[in-house]
């Protein structure tokens, strides 16, 4: 798709507005897009990406990629995975950044679209061991707005890097699609 047709989708269709207009100069890096609360998110964060030149890539369990829905899937940016294997997984996601030389990785950092309690740190593991940048993605859908977000740099303490990144989704509350969904952020 081109990026003044999913431009024109986005904005004019379905009246997003993009909040920054220019995708990461990083050739690897996570996009969290926070809060996921539906699969419509990924549809939205699709057009987005597009709009702006960029290709962005999602992990979906090897199970789904089969013919015809492989073709469809691989074309969307997604990229197999093999959940089966548990804790080897991140062993997994490693390789495949190390393998590529683009990749803009979104990860819902809920781990679901249900409300949780507590955020899945594998986006975490990720970018430290394969040396990225995490962006701080949200979707507004109150005010229909959404954005990369700023550029984070993680560190060996997981928790304080929560904290911050919390704390900034915490500072302006995005509101998901179903409000009900969005996962807690503590104080």
């Amino acid at each position: 798709m081109s990026p003044s047709v999913a431009r024109f989708l986005l904005c004019k269709v379905l009246g997003w507005k993009m909040l920054l207009v220019e995708p990461p100069k990083d050739e690897k890096c996570i996009v969290l897009g926070f809060p996921h609360t539906c699969i419509a998110d990924f549809f939205i964060f699709y057009l987005y990406t597009r709009a702006l030149g960029d290709k962005m890539n999602v992990f979906i369990k090897q199970e789904f990629f089969k013919w015809p829905l492989s073709w469809i899937l691989k074309g969307l940016g997604a990229i197999p995975v093999n959940r089966a294997r548990g804790a080897g997984i991140l062993k997994e996601y490693i390789r495949i950044f190390q393998e590529r030389e683009h990749i803009h990785l979104a990860l819902a950092p809920e781990g679901t679209r249900k409300p949780v309690a507590h955020w899945k740190m594998g986006f975490h593991a990720i970018a430290l061991a394969a040396g990225v940048p995490v962006y701080l993605g949200h979707f507004e859908w109150a005010k229909k707005e959404i954005s990369y977000g700023p550029k984070f740099i993680v560190s060996d303490d997981s928790e304080a890097d929560l904290r911050k990144i919390q704390a900034y989704y915490r500072s302006f509350n995005p509101q998901g699609k179903y409000p009900e969904r969005v996962a807690y952020l503590p104080e």
